[in-house]
C-alpha cells in the first residue's frame, strides 16, 4: 500500500474547547472534518509555552529530554535549541524518501531552522529561508530601545493595560492579517498548485500564528458573535487566595479591564478561533483540488491553550490551570480510521504524535519516546498498557518558575518550586478553585492520595531524567521529595 502523505495545521494558544464537540467558537471547516475523522477530547500539551510544545510535537520527547524550556529568541533564554543528539522525525520522514515542505512558525530551536531538520523548502509569511545553523552568540541587550523615554499616560483606553515603565499593552483590536497567518496559508495553498509528481509521498507542515494574543481579528469573523451571548466563566470570580502568589500578581494586570472588555477579549479570541478555522478551510480545499484527500492523514492541533478569562487569566503561562494545557487535536485519514466522526477521551498529549506519524508512515526506528502511537485509537482500540494519567513539565516563561504536575481523573497535583503545592480534586472541582493543601497545610484525609501523586510524578521523573531533585535544604521545597518514588 502507499505510504501516506501527512498534512499538518499547526495553531497557536487555541483552546480544546474552542471546537467540537464542545463548539465554544463558531467552526464550520472544522464541524465537517471533526464529522470524517477521530476527535481526541482530552488532548493536552506538556507545557503551556510555544517552543517545549513545538520540540515535543517534532521529537515525541518531554522537555527534560529534548532541552527546550522556553523562548528560544528571548536574551534570558534558559536554550536557544534541542539537547545534542534529539532528533526529529521530520529527519526520519526526510531519509525515508518524504518530500518535506514547511510553511509558517517553527521556534522550536533559535539556531536551527526546519530546513536543517529535514524540510527542504520552508517559507515563514512569504519569507523563503534558507537551511543554516547559526552561530549560537551572546545575545544583544533586549529591545532595551522599547523603553527609552516612555512618557507616562494619561488615560487608559478600552482593552489597553498600563503598566509604568513598560508599553502599553493593548488585549484586542481589529487587523485583517493578523500575525501575517494569510500569508503563511498563501505560501501552503503555493506550494500544493506547485508541488511537482516526484512519485515520493509528501509531508507539509503549515504552522500559524493565531489566535494567539493579543486577539486582533478581521472585522467580519468578529461579526459572527454578538457581545449578548458572551459570559464571563465561572472561575472568573476565583481571586486565587489559596493559589501561588505568582497566580495573583499575574491576574492583577487583566484586571485593570474592566467586566465588559473582558468579555469583548473572549469575543475576539473566538473570532480569532473562527478566522483559524477559515484559513484551514482554505488549506483543505487546495488538497482536496490536488486530487490527493484520499491518501492525506490531516491533523489539526495547537501547542498549547488560553486561560481566557479563566481564574481572571489571561494567555498562556505559569498557572498549572486546564485552560492553558488542554489543545485541540483532530486526524483525518480517509479509510483508516474506524467509524470517522468519533471521539475519543483517552488521555493524549503532543508527544504521542511522533511515533504515530512514524508508524502511520512505515517508518522503523530504534529509539524511544516519551509518548505512544495512537494508531490503535484509529482501529477504535485502546492499547492495553495506555496510561490514563497526565504529566507536564515547565521551568517557567521568562519569569523562571520550576513547576511539575500530575493529573488523573480523579486528582490533579501541581509542585511548584516557587511557592507551596497545589492539590484539586477533579471530581468535584473541575474549573480547580479550591487548593486543597494551601500554604502547605495537609489535611490527614489527603495524605494518602499526595503520596500516591507524588509517587507518580518522581517515578515519571526519573524515567524522563528530570533533575529537579536537588536534595540541598534550601531548594528542596516539594511537599514530598523523589524519596517518594519508592
Amino acid at each position: 500500500m502507499d505510504r501516506p502523505n501527512i498534512l499538518i495545521f499547526m495553531t497557536d494558544q487555541q483552546r480544546g474547547d474552542s471546537i467540537p464537540p464542545y463548539s465554544k467558537a463558531k467552526t464550520p471547516n472544522l464541524d465537517k472534518f471533526c464529522g470524517e475523522g477521530l476527535t481526541f477530547t482530552k488532548a493536552f500539551t506538556i507545557s503551556p509555552h510555544c517552543c517545549p510544545a513545538r520540540a515535543t510535537f517534532f521529537s515525541g520527547l518531554y522537555p527534560t529530554q529534548h532541552g527546550v524550556w522556553n523562548n528560544v529568541n528571548v536574551g534570558n533564554t534558559l536554550s536557544r535549541g534541542l539537547y545534542e543528539g534529539v532528533r526529529l522525525w521530520s529527519e526520519d520522514f526526510s531519509e525515508a524518501g518524504y518530500d518535506m515542505y514547511y510553511s509558517g512558525k517553527w521556534h522550536v530551536s533559535d539556531i536551527e531552522t526546519p530546513a536543517d531538520r529535514g524540510f527542504a523548502a520552508y517559507t515563514k509569511a512569504g519569507e523563503k529561508i534558507s537551511g543554516k545553523i547559526y552561530k549560537h552568540e551572546k545575545p544583544d541587550p533586549y529591545e532595551w530601545a522599547r523603553y527609552d523615554n516612555l512618557a507616562p499616560v494619561a488615560a487608559r483606553k478600552e482593552a489597553q493595560i498600563i503598566r509604568m515603565g513598560y508599553p502599553v499593552y493593548t488585549h484586542y483590536g481589529i487587523n485583517e492579517n493578523p500575525f501575517k497567518d494569510n500569508d503563511v496559508v498563501n505560501d501552503a495553498v503555493k506550494i500544493f498548485k506547485e508541488r511537482k509528481n516526484s512519485g515520493h509521498p509528501w509531508c507539509q507542515y503549515v504552522g500559524t500564528l493565531g489566535p494567539h494574543d493579543p486577539y486582533f481579528v478581521p472585522q467580519r469573523f468578529l461579526d459572527l458573535y454578538d457581545i449578548k451571548d458572551i459570559q464571563l466563566p465561572a472561575t472568573y470570580t476565583d481571586k486565587m487566595a489559596d493559589k501561588p502568589a505568582m497566580y495573583r500578581r499575574i491576574r492583577d494586570k487583566f484586571d485593570q479591564l474592566p467586566e465588559n472588555e473582558q468579555r469583548e477579549a473572549i469575543r475576539h479570541y473566538l473570532a480569532f478561533c473562527s478566522y483559524e478555522d477559515y484559513l484551514f478551510g482554505r488549506v483543505l480545499d487546495a488538497l482536496e483540488e490536488s486530487g490527493e484527500a484520499e491518501n492525506t492523514l490531516v491533523l489539526y492541533v495547537s501547542d498549547h491553550g488560553d486561560y481566557t478569562a479563566e481564574h481572571g487569566l489571561w494567555c498562556k503561562g505559569l498557572p498549572c490551570f486546564e485552560g492553558a494545557y488542554r489543545i485541540p487535536a483532530v486526524i483525518r485519514w480517509p479509510g483508516k480510521i474506524k467509524n470517522p466522526g468519533r471521539t475519543e477521551d483517552s488521555f493524549i498529549n503532543l508527544a504521542d504524535f511522533a511515533p504515530t506519524f512514524l508508524e502511520a508512515a512505515g517508518i522503523k526506528t530504534d529509539r524511544e519516546f516519551a509518548g505512544k502511537s495512537l494508531v490503535p485509537f484509529f482501529e477504535n482500540k485502546e492499547p492495553a498498557d495506555w496510561q490514563d494519567v497526565l504529566f507536564t513539565q515547565s521551568n517557567g516563561n521568562e519569569q523562571y518558575g520550576i513547576q511539575r504536575s500530575v493529573s488523573t481523573r480523579e486528582w490533579k497535583l501541581v509542585y511548584n518550586g516557587f511557592d507551596y503545592d497545589e492539590l484539586y480534586d477533579l471530581k468535584t472541582d473541575p474549573g480547580e478553585t479550591k487548593n486543597l493543601i494551601a500554604g502547605g497545610r495537609v489535611d490527614q484525609q489527603y495524605e494518602k492520595i499526595i503520596h500516591e501523586l507524588f509517587g507518580q510524578m518522581w517515578r515519571f521523573a526519573k524515567k524522563t531524567g528530570d533533575v529537579c531533585i536537588n536534595g540541598y535544604v534550601m531548594v528542596s521545597l516539594a511537599t514530598e521529595g523523589p524519596g517518594a518514588a519508592g
